[in-house]
C-alpha cells in the first residue's frame, strides 16, 4: 500500500490542516521521558521513510546554516495507555488507506537487531504490546481511529 504525497501536492504554503493526510504518533504516556523519545523518535524516523513526500524542502538560516526538512503536514504527538495503543494499532492496520509504523516493546529489550526480529516474528501481533503507534491517512480516518486523546503532556 502506497500512501503518501504526489509532488504537485506539496504545499508548504498551506496551513497544515488543509493537506490531505494527517500524521499522528500516539505513545504510551506511562513510559519514562526517555523510552516516550525513543519510541517516537524511532516511529517517526521509519514514517519519514515511508511515506513519500512527507518532509519539506530544508531549510538555510541567515548564516548560511543548513537545517534538515521537517514534516510539513505537521505530525501531533498523543498520549495513550497500553490497551489503548493495542487498539489504535488493530484499527489502523484494518483500516485501508493508513500507513502504520509501530514500536512494540521488545523493540527497546534488547540491542541487537535480530533479536528484535526473533521475538516478534514468534508473536502474534495482538501479543506484541506497543510503545508507539504512528499513523498517517485521510484526516477523517486518522480522527476517528485515534478519537480525542490528548497530546502527551
Amino acid at each position: 500500500m502506497d500512501i503518501g504525497f504526489a509532488p504537485d501536492e506539496i504545499d508548504t504554503t498551506a496551513p497544515t490542516r488543509a493537506a490531505r493526510l494527517k500524521w499522528v504518533v500516539v505513545v504510551d504516556g506511562s513510559l519514562p521521558a526517555g523510552r516516550i523519545a525513543n519510541a517516537t523518535a524511532c516511529v517517526g524516523a521509519a514514517t519519514g521513510e515511508a511515506v513519500a513526500g512527507l518532509l519539506g524542502p530544508g531549510a538555510v538560516d541567515g548564516h548560511g546554516s543548513a537545517h534538515a526538512g521537517l514534516p510539513w503536514i505537521g505530525c501531533s504527538v498523543l498520549s495513550a495507555d497500553a490497551a489503548q495503543l493495542a487498539a489504535i494499532r488493530a484499527k489502523a492496520a484494518a483500516s485501508d488507506g493508513v500507513f502504520v509504523a509501530d514500536m512494540p516493546a521488545h523493540a527497546q529489550l534488547t540491542r541487537v537487531y535480530d533479536e528484535y526480529l526473533a521475538e516478534v516474528s514468534g508473536r502474534a501481533s495482538e501479543d506484541l504490546g506497543y510503545l508507539a503507534v504512528g499513523l498517517v491517512g485521510p484526516r477523517n480516518r486518522v480522527d476517528r481511529i485515534v478519537g480525542r486523546l490528548p497530546l502527551l503532556a
